[in-house]
């Protein structure tokens, strides 16, 4: 049985990583995907073309998730094409660790943080929720970090932490703010296995990582992807204003 048949689910930041696995689960439990990015044409391309070839439904759509402009229209050009939207996870996010972002000054990162990560989050929430409770269903999921709970030495954790526990607790008063629709999640995974963790991680800082989890490995943008889906989908229907971490036991 697909648990997400025919729901129009809009991820974004869809182009790689933990939300091109979210999209592609989606997908194969039979939801109609939008497949946002901001500069990754060609990857969000690759990822809806992958998702086409397996049987699923997808699109990608352009926009810039920080700029209230683009995301609105955005919003609109869904509704215009599929008529509602029944699932929204806010994945994007802004990236401090490679390329130009590992250059920037702390405070530089921590804005840029602030700006994606935390102002996007709210805003796409508060432009989603009014919408869902009108439909009188829906579903939004966050995206949080364990560690922002449990702490990891360093600049970029003190920024990442900061601004993820701001998304957690938002995301735990908007739950009690317009329930019983849309419910609204956060799920905080742990070490995935990205391409940041394949190609940034020097070995022994890896194997440190890797020594601290009780089930010996590194998640897999797969295992954040199951926990999305029963998130959005009737299983998780009592389920609101929670956190699930997503960390082999790190936590």
């Amino acid at each position: 049985m697909q648990r997400l048949k025919d729901r129009i689910a809009v991820i974004t930041g869809a182009s790689s990583g933990i939300g091109a696995g979210i999209a592609a689960a989606f997908a194969e439990e039979g939801a109609r995907v939008i497949v946002n990015y901001l500069k990754s044409a060609d990857q969000a391309g690759a990822v809806v073309r992958r998702l086409r070839q397996a049987g699923g439904r997808a699109v990608a759509r352009q926009a810039d998730i920080a700029d209230k402009a683009a995301l609105d229209a955005l919003i609109r050009a869904v509704l215009a094409e599929f008529g509602r939207i029944d699932v929204w996870v806010n994945n994007a996010g802004a990236d401090i660790l490679t390329g130009a972002g590992a250059a920037a000054t702390d405070g530089q990162k921590l804005e840029r943080l602030i700006e994606i990560d935390l102002k996007g989050t709210i805003a796409a929430c508060r432009a989603i929720a009014p919408l869902m409770q009108k439909q009188g269903r829906g579903a939004i999921i966050n995206m949080g970090w364990d560690l922002s709970v449990h702490g990891l030495a360093g600049a970029n954790p003190q920024g990442f932490a900061a601004v993820k526990a701001g998304i957690l607790g938002f995301t735990r008063a908007l739950a009690r703010t317009v329930g019983p629709a849309p419910r609204v999640n956060l799920l905080a995974p742990g070490w995935i296995q990205t391409a940041f963790a394949a190609d940034h991680m020097d070995a022994a800082y890896y194997q440190a990582r890797l020594d601290e989890i009780p089930l010996g490995r590194f998640g897999r943008p797969a295992d954040v992807a199951a926990a999305a889906v029963f998130l959005a989908s009737d299983e998780a229907s009592y389920i609101t204003g929670e956190a699930i971490k997503i960390n082999g036991g790190l936590v």
